[in-house]
């Protein structure tokens, strides 16, 4: 019993270090820029620079199968699956827009690369989208990201903007910070532009 007991530590140990470095060496990952204008207790309003960003639109609004579908496509293309065989690195976070019957997946595009020298991806699906700068409201939650936390955080989010008089527009989008096997310190966002 107590080898066992051992054992377990051990391999609790060994999982939670693994996690620690995950978390630790995601933060080096590129990710989509913005300025802090202001902090609410519960949510932020930020602007968000200018970037381009590969996407590819999913014909469901169910969160999961978009997220499956959406990520396969576009991280099909990020590894390989263009016309120059060329690996893009990975960035942060995955965004998703929130739209009934079709959904939107964008990965960013790395600073390095434009629309003009970005390969041609295979898969005839995948657009290159240039993004404007934009002012948004973001509210953050932790743990896994699923249709009912993201509606729940949504409707949050709209209650927060109300009371406090801030105007938006029906563009609502969840961004996930982590990779599938980063199963602690989860990060995901609802964000939303505003007028």
């Amino acid at each position: 019993m107590k080898t066992l007991l051992i054992i377990l530590g051990i391999i609790f140990a060994l999982f939670l270090g693994s996690q620690i470095y995950l978390y630790r060496s995601s933060k080096n990952i590129e990710g989509y820029k913005y300025s802090i204008i202001k902090t609410y207790k519960d949510f932020e309003i930020r602007t968000y620079q200018a970037s381009l960003f590969t996407s590819v639109k999913i014909q469901t609004d169910n969160y999961k199968q978009a997220s499956s579908k959406g990520f396969s496509v576009l991280g099909g293309y990020i590894f390989g699956k263009n016309e120059n065989k060329e690996q893009i690195p990975m960035t942060s976070p995955v965004a998703m827009t929130l739209e009934k019957k079709e959904m939107t997946m964008l990965f960013l595009v790395p600073e390095k690369f434009t629309k003009e020298n970005l390969p041609k991806p295979e898969n005839t699906k995948i657009e290159f989208i240039e993004i404007p700068e934009k002012k948004m409201a973001a509210i953050t939650f932790s743990g896994w990201a699923s249709d009912k936390k993201i509606e729940k955080y949504k409707l949050l989010l709209i209650k927060l903007l109300d009371e406090n008089g801030i105007k938006y527009a029906n563009k609502f989008s969840v961004l996930g910070y982590n990779p599938p096997y980063e199963v602690l310190f989860r990060r995901n966002e609802i964000i939303v532009e505003l007028e």
